[in-house]
């Protein structure tokens, strides 16, 4: 798959895509890289670290976050993907699900769209992503937090958003899945879809785990937010043993070793 000016593998080597809020109030890091030279000084730091792909978002998805309005939405993060377009050589991805904003982010030179909703919230952003032909990772996510079966509820929902890409013409060698840990499930719910990574290869398409640092490691470790290092890593490990794609993390340096070192003990062993 190709993001940006690189090709990536979609099977036997885990990338890390790196976070970059532009944000005053994200769960995590709010308020540290909302100005833009705090913003372009972390991709370098990223950079340095290994970083593969770094994912720019301008509203903040913690639990009971306040819906941001478009335009000052495409205020924050557009000038931050231009200029980081500009100085780096590093594919980028824009985290929105609004359409306005995608066709905004694209123009100014994103590489890539991160949907929270799976191109269900706004009926707009299948047809951007379409039309644009880049690559898109879609995101597991829904009201309610009631499944008869988890696994069985979270393949049906993704379908459903494949079904709505299908529908608008996305190739699907240009679909990244998430399974949406801390999205529409409970704290138990996060656990058994980090354990179950491996039947989400049933669509037969790349898979990105997005764990760092959320409420289902500090609820397991009783840490704060700025202490889950090492929680993230473990779940780094299990995206390398069921082969996903990409892990997307605040601490790159940590996660770039922890991917190399199950790499080097597990190599060709890893499965779906």
């Amino acid at each position: 798959m190709k993001i940006g000016n690189k090709e990536f593998k979609t099977s036997g080597h885990t990338y890390v895509m790196g976070i970059l809020n532009v944000t005053p109030d994200s769960f995590s890091d709010g308020g540290k890289y909302d100005r833009l030279d705090q913003a372009l000084y972390h991709v370098e730091e990223m950079l340095a670290e290994g970083v593969d792909v770094v994912d720019i978002g301008g509203e903040s998805t913690r639990p009971g976050f306040t819906v941001l309005p478009a335009e000052a939405e495409m205020e924050r993060v557009c000038p931050v993907i231009e200029a980081v377009k500009q100085r780096f050589d590093v594919p980028v991805s824009l985290d929105t699900y609004k359409g306005v904003v995608a066709e905004a982010g694209i123009r100014v030179g994103a590489d890539m769209i991160n949907d929270i909703w799976g191109l269900k919230h706004d009926d707009r952003m299948a047809q951007v992503i379409a039309q644009s032909k880049l690559p898109c990772c879609l995101m597991h996510n829904r009201d309610n937090k009631e499944y008869d079966d988890l696994m069985d509820g979270v393949r049906s929902d993704l379908a459903e958003t494949l079904a709505l890409a299908d529908a608008a013409g996305i190739a699907r060698d240009q679909i990244i899945l998430d399974p949406g840990v801390g999205f529409g499930k409970t704290y138990e719910h996060n656990l058994e879809v980090i354990r179950r990574l491996g039947d989400l290869h049933c669509f037969d398409l790349p898979l990105l785990l997005g764990t760092s640092r959320k409420s289902v490691i500090g609820l397991t470790l009783d840490l704060p937010a700025d202490q889950r290092v090492e929680g993230t890593l473990v779940t780094t490990v299990q995206a390398v043993l069921t082969d996903c794609m990409f892990v997307r993390v605040h601490d790159v340096a940590a996660n770039v070793r922890a991917i190399r070192m199950a790499e080097a003990i597990y190599g060709e062993t890893r499965h779906g």
